[in-house]
C-alpha cells in the first residue's frame, strides 16, 4: 500500500474506529463528503458543541479543566473560520469533523471528549435546525421591510386611478393605493407562517444522541435553553429523523415566492409599452446588447424565476424525505443545498423586490386612461339602476348590457351617450346617472369594508401600518 494510501487508512480508521481497515473509494468519498456546502453551518456547529460542553462540565461528565480547553479551542476555530484561515478538508467529510479534528490538533486528547453523549445524527439535526432558525430570523424582517414599501407608495397614491383587471380585462377603476395593499396583506400572511415555522422548530434535538438516547447523565433541558430552544424535543427517535422544520420553511417560502412572482408579473407587464403604468429606474433595469432603446425590468424577471428553485427545492427535500423509514438515513445529508438555496434565493428576491417598489414610478395619466377605458364603469350603471330606480340586480345588469351594446356600437364611452339614448332602455333614467358614470366616482363610491374608495385606502394603510409595523408612519 502507497503511502497517500496508508494515510487515507489510517485517516478513516481515526474517524470510524477499529470496525475498518481500509479509507474509503475516491468515488465514496466524492459522494459522502458534505463538507463543499455544510461549512456554512460552522457558526451553529460550535454554538452547539460549546452548550454542550457546558453541560457535561456541569454534569460532571467532563472535568473543568477539559471544558475550559475544549471551550477556549472551539473559540480559536471561530475566529480561523471567520477570518478565512482555517483550511477544510473533503477527507473530514462534513462540518463537524473539520471542527473536531483541528479541536484536536489545537488541545490534544481532549477534544475527544466533546463527542460524550452525542452523535453527529443529533449534532447535524441541531445545526440544521439552528441555522433555520437563523434564517428565519433574518427573512421576517426583510419581508416587514417589503411591507414598509408598499405601505409608503399605497399612502402616496391612495387616489392614483388605476384600472382593476379580471383575466387581465379591465373590469372596474380601483386605486394603485389599494392594489398595493393587497400585497401588504399577502406578505402579512408570509410572515405569520415563518413566525409560526419558528415556533414549531424550536425544540432542542440535541442529546438525542445516535437516536435512541444515552446512558449519561445529561440535561437536555440545560442545552436547550443555552440555545435559546423553548425546551428539548420528547422523542429521541423523532429528534434525530425530522426534517419537517426544513420542508415547512421551505413550504414557507415556496408561498412567499409565489406572492413575489405575481408582484414581479405585474412590475413586467406594467413596465411594457402597451401598458406604460410604472418605469423603473436604471437601478433595477438594464439594456439591450443590440437595441439601444430598450429598458428591460430584469430585476422583476428574475425574481419571478427564482420562484421556480424555491419550489424546486421544496420539492426536492419532500422527495428524499418521503421513503425514509425511522431513524437517520444517509439521504437526509440532501437536506443542506435545497434549504441553503431556497434561503438564499428568497432573501435576493425580498430584498430586489422592496427596492423596485421604492424605485418604481406611476404614470397617473396613463393609468387613469386606461382606467376610463373599456366601460370600466358598467358596474356603477346597473348599481344605479339598482339604488335609484329599485329595479331587480339582474334586470339592471340586462339593461346595463344594452346600453353598453349601443355606446360600443357608436364608438363613445358610456358617458358619453345621449340621456334620450339611455331612457330608450329604461324611461325612469334621469341626467343623475351622469354622476355615477366617471371612474373618479367609482372609485369613492366603493366604501365598503376592504373596498377602494381612497378614504377607505388611507384608513387601511394606517391601520395595516399598525398591524404589520407596530408604529405609525414617521414624518
Amino acid at each position: 500500500m502507497g503511502a497517500k494510501k496508508k494515510a487515507a487508512a489510517k485517516s478513516s480508521n481515526a474517524m470510524w474506529g477499529g470496525r475498518f481497515k481500509a479509507g474509503p473509494a475516491e468515488i465514496m468519498e466524492r459522494i459522502n463528503a458534505s463538507i463543499d456546502f455544510d461549512r456554512r453551518l460552522y457558526a451553529q456547529d460550535i454554538a452547539g458543541s460549546m452548550a454542550h460542553c457546558r453541560m457535561l462540565v456541569a454534569q460532571g461528565i467532563v472535568s473543568a479543566r477539559d471544558g475550559k480547553a475544549i471551550q477556549g479551542g472551539l473559540k480559536r476555530i471561530l475566529g480561523e473560520i471567520e477570518a478565512g484561515t482555517f483550511t477544510f478538508s473533503r477527507r473530514l467529510e462534513d462540518i463537524h469533523m473539520n471542527v473536531e479534528s483541528r479541536l484536536a490538533e489545537l488541545i490534544g486528547p481532549a477534544a475527544g471528549r466533546l463527542h460524550t453523549a452525542r452523535s453527529r445524527n443529533d449534532q447535524v439535526a441541531l445545526d440544521v435546525r439552528l441555522w433555520a432558525r437563523d434564517a428565519i430570523d433574518r427573512v421576517e424582517p426583510m419581508l416587514r421591510d417589503l411591507q414598509a414599501a408598499l405601505l409608503d407608495k399605497a399612502e402616496a397614491h391612495a387616489a392614483t386611478i388605476m384600472p382593476g383587471f379580471t383575466h387581465l380585462q379591465t373590469a372596474q377603476p380601483v386605486t394603485f393605493g389599494h392594489h398595493l395593499l393587497a400585497y401588504v396583506e399577502m406578505v402579512g400572511r408570509d410572515r405569520s407562517r415563518f413566525v409560526d415555522c419558528r415556533a414549531r422548530m424550536n425544540e432542542s434535538p440535541l442529546g438525542a444522541a445516535a437516536l435512541a438516547g444515552t446512558p449519561y447523565p445529561i440535561d437536555r433541558h440545560a442545552t436547550a435553553l443555552d440555545l435559546g430552544f423553548a425546551g428539548p424535543m420528547a422523542n429521541s427517535l423523532d429528534a434525530v429523523s425530522d426534517r419537517d422544520y426544513a420542508l415547512e420553511f421551505m413550504a414557507a417560502a415556496s408561498i412567499c415566492a409565489i406572492h413575489l412572482s405575481r408582484l414581479a408579473e405585474e412590475i413586467f407587464i406594467w413596465c411594457s409599452a402597451p401598458f406604460r403604468f410604472i418605469a423603473l429606474s436604471d437601478a433595477f433595469t438594464t439594456g439591450s446588447s443590440i437595441m439601444p432603446q430598450k429598458r428591460n425590468p430584469d430585476a422583476a424577471e428574475l425574481v419571478r424565476a427564482k420562484t421556480g428553485r424555491i419550489v424546486g427545492d421544496f420539492q426536492t427535500l419532500a422527495m428524499v424525505m418521503k421513503g425514509l423509514p425511522l431513524t437517520y438515513s444517509k439521504d437526509m445529508q440532501e437536506d443542506k443545498e435545497p434549504l441553503f438555496d431556497a434561503c438564499d434565493s428568497l432573501e435576493l428576491g425580498i430584498a430586489a423586490m422592496a427596492g423596485m417598489v421604492r424605485d418604481l414610478t406611476p404614470n397617473t395619466e396613463r393609468m387613469l386612461a386606461v382606467a376610463s377605458a373599456d366601460y370600466s364603469t358598467a358596474t356603477d350603471l346597473a348599481d344605479w339602476l339598482v339604488r335609484t330606480l329599485g329595479l331587480p340586480f339582474r334586470e339592471a345588469h340586462h339593461a346595463t348590457g344594452v346600453l353598453v351594446g349601443m355606446a360600443s356600437a357608436r364608438g363613445v364611452p358610456l358617458d358619453e351617450l345621449k340621456l334620450e339614448d339611455m331612457k330608450s332602455v329604461n324611461p325612469g333614467i334621469t341626467g343623475e346617472v351622469f354622476k355615477a358614470l366617471t371612474v373618479q366616482a367609482s372609485v369613492a363610491a366603493r366604501t365598503s369594508f376592504g373596498g377602494t374608495a381612497p378614504a377607505n385606502v388611507r384608513k387601511a394603510a394606517t391601520a395595516a401600518r399598525k398591524r404589520f409595523l407596530g408604529a405609525p408612519k414617521r414624518r
